[in-house]
């Protein structure tokens, strides 16, 4: 049975990584450091449920803590590690830069240390699509230079990826980044755009809606994430003999073991047009708070996902209609409004 090691599986996305995994028949051994950057009953409720299979346990313990994360992995003895835990929220960075570094950095570096360590098979770990930062050329793509982030989370998520491009050349360690596009869905984060918004409507308060709603956001389901991040396990980058054996469009490294993949809906979204959605799933009419745009925030993102689906014959194809519909059943059925 292979063994995944997976961090952040009390957040969002990890928890439903690692709920995907169980079900396919895997052992799964979750970290997480249970941070109160949102309501901690909400982490606790995830990681409860993933407890229910004899197939998952967990450790609790920040990234920074090496001895903790190093005799856990170590005693797991993963074949493949999934790296998802950080410091998340491009806004918050705005307030408290030092916890990016601490978590995104520091705690990523531990995690490398403890693969080459172990040996694994393949390490995977999440990115942004927030690293493209200025860039205006639409969709991205993968082998576009990526220079100018405009937040310290985006910073330092690049700065991931450059570490892990070092790691995978020095060592031969296969790895994949993966930079997501505004994951949305069941299980979500209270901070996040659509958790926000249904929750206010609900109570009757308003939305703020920044740039005056002249926002494009390509808006990714999280279950078509996961199932993403779980193709890409089996599609460990090899090291290349030559410039030439790369195809056009790869962004496999010339002289690592290292690719990078974008995972979105390919598909960009108005704002409005969210917003319209989400009204009338709940049949309430949103009082809304038009407001400029915020500092390190970008007026669109669109990815281009062919190398996923060329990799693992997937797209993510999930309508944003469809996934608010489905995070509303959620939500209230868990807060009971």
């Amino acid at each position: 049975m292979t063994r995944i090691y997976v961090t952040g599986t009390a957040g969002f996305i990890g928890f439903h990584l690692a709920r995907l995994l169980l079900a396919e028949g895997f052992e799964v051994h979750g970290y997480d450091g249970m941070t109160d950057y949102y309501d901690v009953r909400l982490k606790q409720t995830r990681h409860r449920q993933l407890m229910e299979s004899g197939r998952f346990a967990a450790t609790e313990a920040m990234l920074e803590d090496r001895e903790v994360l190093d005799a856990s992995i170590d005693a797991s003895r993963p074949d493949v590690i999934v790296h998802l835990a950080a410091q998340a929220g491009v806004r918050y960075s705005l307030e408290n830069p030092r916890a990016y570094l601490d978590s995104n950095v520091i705690g990523t570096f531990n995690v490398m240390e403890a693969a080459r360590r172990n040996g694994v098979q393949h390490l995977l770990m999440a990115s942004t699509s927030s690293v493209y930062g200025a860039n205006e050329d639409m969709p991205f793509i993968e082998t576009e230079k990526a220079d100018t982030q405009l937040t310290i989370y985006a910073a330092t998520k690049k700065a991931n990826e450059s570490m892990a491009h070092a790691y995978a050349h020095l060592w031969n360690l296969p790895t994949t980044m993966f930079r997501f596009f505004t994951v949305y869905g069941s299980w979500g984060r209270p901070d996040l755009a659509l958790y926000k918004f249904v929750d206010a409507m609900l109570d009757g308060r308003p939305i703020d809606i920044y740039n005056h709603g002249d926002m494009y956001r390509d808006f990714t389901y999280v279950d078509d994430l996961v199932r993403g991040i779980r193709l890409l396990i089996d599609a460990a980058p090899v090291r290349p003999s030559s410039r030439d054996d790369i195809e056009p469009g790869d962004s496999l490294s010339p002289v690592a073991p290292f690719r990078i993949v974008n995972i979105g809906n390919s598909d960009k979204v108005r704002l409005l047009d969210f917003v319209d959605a989400i009204e009338k799933e709940l049949g309430i009419k949103a009082k809304r708070n038009y407001m400029p745009m915020q500092t390190g925030d970008v007026p669109a993102t669109w990815a281009n996902a062919s190398l996923l689906e060329r990799l693992t014959g997937y797209r993510p194809a999930t309508d944003f209609r469809d996934g608010i519909k489905e995070f509303v059943r959620w939500y209230r059925e868990y807060s009971g409004k």
